[in-house]
């Protein structure tokens, strides 16, 4: 009778490991990205700060009109009515922007990317911007549509005009596009706020309008949306909007099932893959990549996304683009920052906070669609995440920021815009230190006060981060939810991204009340099965595992390179 026992209960043993173990499908290639390569496995000093925390007192402390620091309100209500018959609200670029405020260019002068921003990153971390406070802020930033200039999309500014007279941007494409990319996602989010399906609609069928007009062309500085008219000025060429079209329309087409927005998402991809070199300009390539990939995924093109992520990571070559603009691979003085996004050349290198944290949306929920390259997404998220908190004055000594003496104004809660390798201002105090956390504001407006240092501009994407970002017991190994920024995606099933840098096996603990399966799309092998409470899941060393969380005995099955749980795509590859 014993040995009956033991032989039933070694066929359990057995038959629990072999179904851990059983192999569905191929295991996933991981190709390799050069500058990634170079990006220490575990950047030094190691510290990953509460992301989601960072992202809830930025809200609290930004849509305050009652603000009692010694800068007063970041938040005032706009009464122009442009665009749009409604009073709506702006936020300062920086603190102490003298260009801004209700007092100033009759308070119209505030940017899209800032509330667009604030938006998007509360939104994201449960934070209902629909109802708050008595404001619907999600129906209030419909004013960036620009009707009035009959361009008919979302533009950085309620009234271009003013912001322009008032010290702002002359037309530069990526603060044309970017914002429309940003209203899709906060749409994603609050998709039942009045009016805005009709914005999207409009939005849609300018950039398909603009792109079928372009026709493959995309070497302008800009495009005149009312004129439907690629336009060069002192700007440099921004190719690079193709990225950010392909991403828009798309989105498009999944919201409204119309394929001609498909189409066009197609084209522009392909505008951007018949650049000759990488013509990276600020922010919307990666968008292109993740939309290269999602494409290939889900309507069968082949289109080459490793070349569209080195032409981030490596960044623009091209003389007359914007040399230099990529991503960081380097040590400053004792601080690795690695992954910082900005340009590589400028005064030896300068980051830049927004763009740091911007990558993460496209990039990180592109590795279900092309988990080749998990591992490469998973080691440079360490080091992005790692490093962006530099931007912080709390995360700063003051031998290595501009202003320690005013460190304590924003409680740690609004970040410096930029990380430069050296100073370049002549600050004697700061003279040979590396690197140091800074501002662009001393080279905008005369007279500017020092506030000007501390971005909100910058700061409001920081819900990205918040979001995706969940540590784990073992220092340096994150969870990153790739669905979260998944936009007009399914996202049936959680999906999370788990890197282990180090060179030993790593275990660390999912925790789930139900019963749940986790299934690894990289070795496509069951990791749990059936298992719920605190589960630990094994992480192989220098290697990254992609987890769907799945109800516990759903069947999977193979159709041809897919894998597929019911009618649910889990895997691509």
């Amino acid at each position: 009778m014993k040995r009956t026992v033991s032989i039933l209960i070694t066929l359990v043993l057995l038959a629990g490991i072999y179904s851990c173990n059983s192999q569905t499908g191929v295991p996933v290639a991981q190709t390799s990205l050069p500058r990634i390569d170079q990006m220490p496995a575990v950047p030094q000093p190691l510290k990953i700060i509460d992301w989601k925390k960072k992202t809830l007192q930025f809200d609290s402390l930004v849509f305050n009109f009652d603000n009692k620091a010694s800068y007063g309100s970041l938040i005032w209500l706009d009464s122009s009515r442009r665009n749009i018959d409604q009073v709506t609200y702006g936020l300062y670029t920086v603190i102490g922007d003298v260009r801004q405020g209700p007092e100033h260019n009759n308070g119209e002068f505030h940017e899209a990317l800032c509330s667009l921003g604030s938006l998007l990153s509360a939104g994201l971390n449960g934070i209902d911007k629909t109802s708050q406070h008595g404001f619907n802020y999600v129906k209030m930033a419909q004013n960036y549509f620009n009707s009035t200039t009959k361009w008919n999309i979302v533009m950085n500014n309620t009234n271009p005009t003013v912001a322009m007279a008032g010290g702002g941007y002359g037309r530069d494409w990526w603060y044309d596009v970017y914002p429309n990319v940003l209203f899709y996602g906060v749409a994603n989010i609050f998709p039942k706020v009045e009016n805005t399906e009709f914005i999207q609609r409009s939005i849609a069928e300018q950039f398909c309008k603009a792109d079928s007009t372009l026709n493959g062309n995309y070497n302008y500085s800009y495009f005149d949306y009312a004129k439907m008219k690629g336009m060069v000025n002192n700007v440099p060429l921004q190719q690079d909007a193709a990225g950010g079209q392909a991403w828009v329309l798309y989105s498009a087409y999944k919201k409204f099932g119309d394929k001609r927005y498909l189409n066009r998402a197609k084209s522009a991809t392909e505008a951007l893959l018949s650049q000759k070199e990488s013509r990276f300009y600020e922010i919307l390539l990666p968008f292109g990549a993740y939309t290269a990939a999602r494409l290939n995924a889900e309507q069968g093109t082949n289109y080459d996304v490793t070349k569209l992520l080195n032409w981030t990571f490596d960044g623009c070559q091209a003389k007359d683009g914007r040399y230099g603009w990529g991503v960081i691979a380097e040590k400053w003085g004792d601080y690795d920052v690695s992954g910082l996004q900005g340009s590589i050349t400028d005064g030896g290198g300068y980051g830049f906070f927004m763009n740091s944290v911007a990558m993460a949306w496209p990039l990180v929920p592109m590795v279900k669609y092309e988990p080749q390259y998990a591992k490469a997404i998973g080691k440079y998220m360490l080091n992005v995440v790692n490093a962006s908190r530099l931007f912080y004055p709390d995360q700063v000594d003051n031998s290595h920021q501009w202003l320690p003496d005013m460190k304590d104004l924003t409680q740690g809660i609004i970040g410096y815009e930029g990380l430069r390798k050296m100073d370049d201002y002549n600050n004697p105090a700061l003279k040979g230190i590396s690197p140091v956390s800074i501002g662009d504001g001393p080279k905008w407006v005369a007279g500017q006060p020092k506030t000007s240092m501390f971005s909100i501009y910058s700061t409001s994407i920081v819900g990205v981060f918040g979001a995706i970002v969940h540590t784990t017991e073992v220092e340096g190994i994150l969870a990153l939810d790739c669905n979260v920024t998944d936009f007009y995606a399914e996202n049936k099933f959680p999906v999370f991204l788990y890197y282990n840098p180090f060179k030993e096996v790593k275990t660390v603990t999912y925790s789930s009340v139900k019963k749940v399966d986790l299934f690894d799309i990289v070795s496509k092998k069951y990791i749990a099965k059936g298992c719920s409470g605190k589960i630990k899941v094994s992480l192989p060393a220098g290697q990254a595992s992609l987890l769907v969380v799945l109800p516990a005995g759903t069947n999977l099955r193979t159709e041809g390179s897919k894998v597929k749980a019911g009618d649910t795509i889990i895997a691509y590859k």
